[in-house]
């Protein structure tokens, strides 16, 4: 069984909102542009929802997230909770649903987020820290630090390199989110992707914290074992000290996923490390049997 922490489906209420590319985006679609084209997305155009599962069942993905996202203060864009929402009554045994708020309106951004946890059934909060132009320990995010801390939900932050080229790379520096944890000792903080090139500095704030954990997601599995990429730390505490605090991501459609799960399989995990690192972790993040 594996649970993928990142997967875009080809459903046309999300993926209305990524093509094409938001203008912030654009250069998103230089860097992935090779990988994502190998991407299997074109089968599933105009096809139901069904077909795509079926090729999940075909890859043993059993269950995967779906992250709604508010920046509409910034960017003009949002993936609606209720959208989101929607996909997980559909297919409830399938899909886990992360909501979205922008933390710059205020009091509003608490409120929808308490809605989309306690009235539509979503399990968590998706920040993507540059796109919202705020360092992880800014204090406009606390209250909805406070509010998941309150509901017992974990938090997804992008933390990590971002290739929107007019947009500061630090907002995903991983040394800002060791505050967060400091002053949130039981909200679950998932930084994902996994803090390249500040790789270290993210192995550091896993290890010191026992509410933060690793997702291995949108980047490519090899890398982990490429000498000079920066990834291989991962790969070296993953396999051993931090091995209940990395999670799987594919990141489809910016990455192909047989290749993926192919590149993720066969790197020289333990093999209890493997189950934690494709089901277990996450599992245990999200509350699944």
């Amino acid at each position: 069984m594996i649970l993928d922490y990142n997967i875009t489906p080809p459903v046309e209420s999300i993926l209305k909102h990524y093509h094409p590319y938001p203008a912030h985006l654009q250069n998103y679609k230089r860097i992935y542009g090779k990988t994502s084209e190998k991407a299997e997305s074109g089968r599933f155009e105009g096809k139901p929802l069904d077909v795509f599962l079926n090729f999940l069942d075909g890859l043993g993905i059993t269950r995967f997230v779906v992250k709604a996202r508010d920046i509409e203060t910034t960017f003009g864009l949002k993936i609606p909770n209720e959208s989101i929402a929607e996909l997980v009554r559909s297919y409830p045994d399938r899909v886990i649903g992360i909501a979205g708020a922008d933390p710059h309106k205020g009091s509003e951004a608490v409120r929808e987020l308490d809605h989309a946890v306690r009235n539509l059934g979503l399990k968590g909060l998706n920040l993507q820290l540059y796109e919202l132009e705020l360092i992880a320990s800014d204090r406009k995010l606390y209250p909805l630090y406070e509010k998941c801390t309150e509901l017992g939900v974990p938090i997804n932050i992008h933390v990590s390199v971002n290739f929107a080229n007019r947009i500061p790379l630090k907002y995903g520096h991983p040394i800002h989110l060791d505050q967060v944890a400091v002053d949130f000792p039981d909200l679950k903080l998932i930084a994902s992707p996994p803090g390249w090139p500040w790789v270290h500095e993210l192995i550091a704030v896993a290890w010191r914290h026992q509410n933060v954990y690793i997702g291995l997601n949108s980047m490519r599995p090899k890398l982990l074992m490429k000498p000079g990429s920066g990834y291989e730390p991962l790969f070296t505490y993953g396999n051993g000290v931090l091995q209940d605090k990395m999670i799987f991501g594919s990141g489809w459609p910016l990455l192909p996923l047989e290749q993926t799960l192919s590149e993720i399989r066969s790197l020289p995990w333990r093999p209890q490390v493997l189950t934690k690192l494709l089901w277990d972790n996450a599992a245990r993040v999200f509350g699944i049997a």
